[in-house]
């Protein structure tokens, strides 16, 4: 019987295992990955596919990390399925492990519809873009690579042709919907992205889907979109987004939507089984529905919660919001929050300086900052933007300065707690 066991190994886990180990420094932690990898940072692999990253940068704890915590690990070994009722954890090969407390941290998965999973199948050179083992693919392959096609203008397609372009690969990206990162951002600050990406040389096709992957010996030679046209290419990367990673659970008698139902202590429906990070649907502050959240930071904090709480604590998750950044060279881009405002009640303030690549939106509600979208060189007050929303705190009194370049807490002292909005910064 195992105490304590977690099926993943990265920031959740990761949080999970020392939080564990403040409470409970006997007990060893046993720890199930699908990855070879000591734990790192998923994402950087978009910088250590453009070189600007090094192998041993990419790790999120040092090399003594599982040795220090008492950590068993049993890597490259995938999970077939969970048996709550026996309190038991089957690996593929029917081998089973028994538990006290059970940690799911397996995270997310990219979304490949069945068309297109038969390219990876088929084709040596058609990949997704989400582990390390994904770059490291692509960096194999790179000599003999001109061209690609990246499929999905979401965060992780414009983390993959931010390494493309690094490499000096020709980049063309075919994005469903109307503009690039539509979920993360508005219409006026896609437009900036996407003509600072265009003046990158970076090929951007919009309102149009692949379907179908062109090959040749087993290599890919292109792609034909709806409109019957081809786009020839030697690459093709499916990042059109994740979904949780619970294919394992089907069966199972712990309760899953999208992702895993947890409550505030992380915990599943069945006592002793919690779930933490891109696997569950956990509760967005803002909004106050529980949802899927891919976000490295709130990851680790749920695992933090839930390995407290595993270990006889008893922490409360109070939600998070979404965040996303990415820096594509000449436009970077932070957006958080409530980026997509419907309903009554919401209050836009907006400066935009498109000629400069320069945008920003701070979206309110109820006088306080429900979210705010920042490009070029407004995200360096993305902090203090960020502490307004966690802490709900009213901006009447300074908000015809939020948009002032040197907006900070300069304007705010005077009238509220400095303290305990530099603590949630």
């Amino acid at each position: 019987m195992v105490k304590y066991l977690i099926i993943g190994n990265s920031a959740a886990a990761i949080g999970a295992v020392e939080a564990i180990k403040r409470n409970d420094k006997v007990n060893p932690v046993t720890m199930i990955s699908d990855e070879p990898h000591h734990v790192y940072s998923r994402p950087l692999i978009s910088y250590l596919l453009a070189g600007q990253v090094t192998k041993d940068r990419m790790y999120y704890r040092g090399e003594s990390f599982y040795r220090d915590n008492n950590i068993e690990t049993i890597f490259n070994k995938r999970v077939a399925g969970v048996d709550a009722r026996k309190s038991q954890v089957i690996l593929e090969g029917r081998e089973k492990i028994k538990y006290d407390r059970l940690l799911i941290a397996t995270g997310g998965i990219p979304f490949v519809p069945p068309l297109l999973g038969e390219g990876i199948k088929k084709k040596k050179n058609v990949c997704t873009f989400t582990k390390w083992s994904d770059a490291e693919d692509i960096m194999k392959l790179s000599r003999k690579i001109k061209r690609a096609v990246v499929i999905g203008a979401g965060m992780i397609g414009v983390k993959a042709v931010e390494g493309l372009y690094a490499m000096g690969i020709d980049v063309t990206v075919v994005e469903l919907a109307p503009e690039v990162l539509s979920r993360a951002l508005d219409m006026d600050a896609s437009k900036i992205v996407q003509k600072g990406m265009e003046d990158k040389g970076v090929k951007i096709i919009t309102n149009n889907e692949v379907v179908k992957i062109m090959g040749r010996g087993g290599l890919t030679t292109g792609v034909i979109l709806r409109n019957k046209k081809m786009i020839q290419c030697e690459l093709v990367i499916i990042a059109i987004g994740v979904m949780p990673n619970v294919g394992f659970l089907k069966g199972s008698t712990i309760k899953v939507n999208r992702g895993i139902l947890v409550d505030e202590r992380m915990e599943t429906n069945i006592k002793g089984v919690y779930a933490a990070g891109d696997v569950t649907e956990a509760l967005n502050m803002l909004t106050l529905e529980k949802m899927p959240i891919p976000i490295w930071p709130l990851a680790y904090q749920q695992g933090s919660i839930a390995g407290d709480n595993m270990s006889g604590g008893a922490s409360i998750y109070k939600g998070g919001f979404p965040m996303n950044s990415i820096e594509f060279p000449g436009v970077p881009t932070i957006s958080m929050g409530i980026v997509d405002p419907r309903g009554d009640g919401f209050e836009s303030l907006i400066k935009n300086d498109a000629v400069n690549r320069n945008y920003k939106r701070i979206i309110l509600k109820n006088e306080k900052v429900v979210g705010a979208i920042l490009v070029g060189d407004h995200i360096d007050r993305a902090g203090i933007l960020t502490g307004l929303i966690k802490e709900g705190i009213p901006v009447t009194q300074f908000k015809n300065k939020l948009l002032d370049r040197d907006f900070g807490f300069v304007h705010m002292s005077r009238e509220h707690r400095r303290e305990k909005l530099e603590k949630a910064v």
